[in-house]
């Protein structure tokens, strides 16, 4: 229990085997008879008897009883008795000169380890110690309790229990007031709690707050939200939490900005709202059957025939038609049979300047093929005109065959 471990212990000065003041000391060596060597040899002898002579450590003080009772004490060796000490406690008669041994016994010193004093139960109990299963036994005189109205058997009685309800036997005294209104306010529902000083508002001007009736109306109130955390507790008037009915946040709009969006609808060319007027009026079918019917190319020539048409460049098309008629002449060159071995004598017979010359046209046309294929790679737009322009006089410049 928790006031068994807050139990008051026992002040070490005042522990049956701690040690005497000096004042003390001085007192009990003026008897010499029981404090002198031999009396105190005899009593170490006499401790020997009940425990083990090793449990038995060097003599430290003496202390006066009374008129001839000197105690005698002796540290204790003993494992688990750190701090406790053996006394031994003599006596002599008037004017004797041998000393009786009255008393063998292990006090407990400055430093003995000691169980908490006893508390009887009802002490012992503290407030939240008990739970909703426990019983607690009446207390017939309880401070916060008086006696309330009791019944007569009379008429008067129905009225006084059904409208007043007066049918208790004890009721709260004004110290069971007092002792209430003071440990509610000063609890964790009282204005003093963690937060309270945050709060934008008492708990007096919240809708939530039940009032109650009675002595203590006009200081506590019980409180009816459900987001606040003393919800169904009694709180006092000048408490006050973040769930206050009349209470609010600033706004402090969105987590995160929102940007308005930036076009230029002016730059903008509407096209078509469906799918219909950007294919021309025509469906989906219409146009896949037309683009069926038309024929594919089926040579090089065509295809760049069609490449031409469909460009709507005129540099372009010039570029394009001087590389056909390159073309065509390679074609045409190629086409004429070579020269067989079995006709030496028409070989013999070709002029041999007309041949250097058409060697010399197809280097030309060679370097013009391949500065049209150059141009149409990189395709230069800054200067296409030149371009055309000088494939126009490289194809002037060339030999004509015979």
């Amino acid at each position: 229990m928790q006031a068994a471990r807050a139990a008051v212990v026992e002040p070490a000065g005042d522990r049956p085997g701690a040690l005497p003041t000096p004042a003390e000391q001085a007192t009990a060596a003026k008897d010499r008879v029981l404090t002198s060597e031999a009396a105190i040899e005899a009593a170490r002898a006499a401790l020997g008897e009940i425990t083990e002579p090793v449990s038995v450590g060097p003599y430290t003080a003496s202390r006066q009883l009374d008129k001839r009772l000197i105690t005698h004490l002796f540290e204790c060796n003993l494992a688990g008795y750190r701090g406790w000490r053996w006394a031994v406690t003599m006596t002599r008669p008037p004017r004797g000169r041998t000393a009786t041994i009255c008393e063998l016994e292990l006090l407990p010193g400055e430093d003995a380890l000691l169980a908490p004093a006893w508390v009887p139960w009802a002490d012992r109990l503290r407030p939240g110690d008990a739970s909703r299963s426990d019983r607690l036994p009446r207390r017939e005189t309880d401070e916060r309790l008086e006696p309330g109205w009791e019944a007569t058997g009379e008429d008067g009685d129905t009225v006084a229990l059904d409208e007043l309800d007066l049918g208790r036997a004890r009721v709260l005294s004004a110290e069971g007031y007092r002792r209430a209104a003071q440990r509610w306010y000063d609890g964790d529902h009282g204005p003093e709690a963690d937060g309270v000083r945050k709060a934008h508002a008492t708990c007096a001007t919240c809708g939530f707050l039940v009032p109650m009736s009675g002595r203590l109306r006009n200081t506590f109130g019980v409180c009816a939200n459900e987001w606040a955390a003393d919800d169904g507790r009694v709180v006092s008037l000048d408490h006050g939490c973040g769930a206050h009915s009349e209470t609010d946040l600033p706004d402090q709009g969105p987590e995160w900005p929102v940007t308005p969006a930036r076009l230029d609808e002016a730059a903008m060319e509407p096209l078509a709202t469906n799918g219909t007027d950007l294919r021309g009026g025509r469906s989906r079918d219409e146009l896949t059957d037309q683009e069926a019917a038309q024929p594919e190319p089926t040579t090089v020539g065509e295809a760049e025939a069609q490449d031409a048409d469909t460009s709507a460049d005129p540099t372009e098309k010039t570029s394009r038609r001087s590389r056909k008629s390159i073309a065509a002449q390679d074609a045409a060159a190629d086409s004429v049979p070579e020269q067989s071995p079995e006709e030496p004598e028409t070989a013999e017979e070709e002029d041999p300047e007309a041949t250097v010359a058409s060697r010399r046209a197809a280097s030309a046309r060679d370097a013009v093929a391949d500065l049209a294929l150059e141009h149409a790679h990189h395709d230069d737009a800054a200067a296409p005109q030149a371009a055309a322009d000088a494939l126009a006089a490289l194809e002037a410049s060339l030999p004509t065959r015979s």
